[in-house]
């Protein structure tokens, strides 16, 4: 039997064939970037969905008005912002959703706060995605995504 990994999807506006078949020669290094490939695809295919159920506008606006910078202080000024009150209330709103039941709505929560750090995070120049590596096989979908 084979080894593999393997991302087939067929929906809406996804189409996906993904496969990685493992033998003895395969190197970690190729599994690591395969995986690296499947995760930037999932990554954006979440959120995308997430926008569908909630107003990611509202949360992304919010996020715009945080003041972006790479040095400690401002990165952690853009960690407080993130956790804040304001950022909060808004993803309480947009997640505040009558015909979810609670746990539905705190896991749509718990989406959104993902969401908005890794949103933050970029924002602040910090690379904390493996799609941010410079994979020579996804350099086109890498500038295809931006």
């Amino acid at each position: 039997m084979d080894k593999t990994i393997q991302l087939i999807a067929n929906y809406e506006e996804w189409q996906a064939v993904k496969k990685l078949t493992i033998d003895a020669k395969t190197v970690p290094r190729t599994v690591m970037e395969f995986l690296a490939s499947l995760g930037t695809s999932i990554d954006g295919k979440i959120a995308a969905n997430l926008g569908k159920i909630v107003d990611l506008k509202k949360l992304d606006a919010a996020l715009a008005e945080i003041q972006a910078g790479k040095g400690k202080e401002q990165i952690a000024e853009i960690l407080a912002e993130i956790s804040s009150r304001k950022i909060n209330s808004i993803i309480n709103e947009i997640c505040e959703k009558p015909e979810l039941q609670k746990n539905e709505q705190k896991e749509l929560t718990q989406f959104c706060r993902i969401y908005a750090l890794r949103k933050g995070l970029r924002q602040a120049g910090l690379d904390v995605e493996y799609s941010s590596i410079d994979i020579p096989g996804m350099r086109k979908s890498k500038k295809a995504k931006v």
